[in-house]
């Protein structure tokens, strides 16, 4: 699960904020337990746990399931998050100006992808899946979510940088994941990124998420397949790229012309790479961060 520093998460953090649902954590983590259970481990009350369980279950930490028991069905609570990443907010440099262009994943320019792969809008599939050619039906400009096994998908962004203004650095935003039939939480895939063709660095996605639905993921999208991705911040500086402020190439700004017409970005997973786990984009209405891909150039 990933949370970032807003209401939307408050939730979460209020359910953190208690020694009893701490324990109930920690007991869910060895095993599924029913609320009698919970509460004779705990000491207190079943009407208590009961009031503790459902505060975790609309936080999305828990859920509660029937299952077959010694006198029939007994209903048992299950830890549905073994992680959270807290988002803190982009740092600003108020001594750059900014110029950021947003781009729908869905505004490719260039593609060649294999299976297990596919597109959707906000409300519906596009074409059929696992079927690259519907990478090029006229609905992908409406894609609000794609992925794919192997292969490339590449944007072009105009360059809107002033003229007479020294490009300082570039951030690109976006939410990605590895993609996996249906969803499998650890299933690394190393992603490689390029700017104008120059190789930026291969990152490696954990996992394909779906250990709770996106904040942004519409109900009719099935709870079983990927849900969300993590936020990263790809930035070039002057020193080199780095990803969540641990640096992870030596490619520069200089290394780029700054009077390039167009940025060409491109997302890869290699047939050769050590994991072939597969790329997921989300986009506007998918996913935790109700986004684009975000490109933002900084200069002064």
């Amino acid at each position: 699960m990933q949370l970032d520093i807003s209401e939307r998460s408050l939730a979460v953090y209020e359910v953190l904020a208690s020694s009893v649902r701490l324990r109930i954590i920690q007991l869910l983590s060895q095993k599924k337990m029913n609320i009698k259970e919970l509460a004779a481990e705990l000491g207190i009350s079943s009407a208590i746990v009961g009031r503790h369980v459902r505060q975790m279950e609309n936080a999305g930490l828990v859920k509660s399931e029937k299952i077959p028991g010694k006198s029939g069905l007994q209903k048992v609570v299950i830890l549905k998050v073994d992680r959270i990443d807290i988002k803190f907010p982009r740092k600003i440099y108020p001594a750059f100006e900014t110029i950021t262009s947003h781009i729908p994943i869905g505004h490719y320019s260039d593609f060649n992808v294999s299976p297990t792969c596919g597109l959707a809008t906000r409300s519906e599939p596009i074409g059929n899946y696992d079927e690259p050619k519907y990478f090029m039906d006229p609905m992908k400009n409406q894609a609000a979510i794609l992925w794919f096994t192997k292969g490339f998908i590449e944007y072009r962004v105009p360059n809107l940088l002033p003229e007479k203004n020294a490009l300082q650095m570039i951030d690109i935003v976006l939410e990605i994941s590895s993609e996996f039939p249906y969803s499998n939480n650890e299933w690394p895939s190393d992603i490689t990124f390029y700017l104008n063709s120059i190789k930026l660095c291969t990152w490696t996605s954990p996992g394909d998420f779906s250990d709770t639905r996106g904040r942004f993921t519409p109900d009719w999208w099935a709870s079983n397949v990927n849900q969300y991705g993590l936020l990263n911040t790809l930035r070039i500086t002057q020193e080199g790229t780095y990803i969540e402020n641990k640096q992870v190439s030596y490619v520069k700004i200089s290394d780029f012309d700054p009077q390039t017409t167009i940025w060409s970005f491109k997302i890869e997973v290699s047939e050769d790479a050590e994991h072939v786990g597969g790329v997921t984009l989300f986009g506007k209405g998918f996913g935790n961060y109700d986004q684009d891909i975000e490109f933002t150039l900084y200069y002064g």
